[in-house]
This record gives C-alpha cells, sequence and structure tokens, in this order.
C-alpha cells in the first residue's frame, strides 16, 4: 500500500535547506569558539 505525501518538492527542499542550516550553526558555532579561543592563548605565548 502506497502512502502519498501533501508536501511538494519545494517544500522538501525548503524544509532541507533548513535542516542544513542548522546542521552548520550547530557545528560552527563550537567551532567558532575553540578557534579563537584557540588564537587567544596562541597570541599569548608571543607576548
Amino acid at each position: 500500500m502506497e502512502t502519498k505525501t501533501n508536501s511538494t518538492p519545494e517544500a522538501a527542499a525548503s524544509s532541507s535547506s533548513l535542516q542544513v542550516a542548522l546542521a552548520w550553526v550547530y557545528v560552527g558555532v563550537p567551532l567558532l569558539w575553540g578557534v579563537s579561543q584557540t588564537f587567544i592563548k596562541a597570541l599569548a605565548l608571543f607576548k
């Protein structure tokens, strides 16, 4: 038995784009924080 969805390909692409954007934020924020902390600590070595 087949089930039909009411979503259009555009809606699926929009949802997928949103999920990709949220995934990048989820990964990117801690990554940027870690890089900035590393940079700050590295600068202390050269003072």
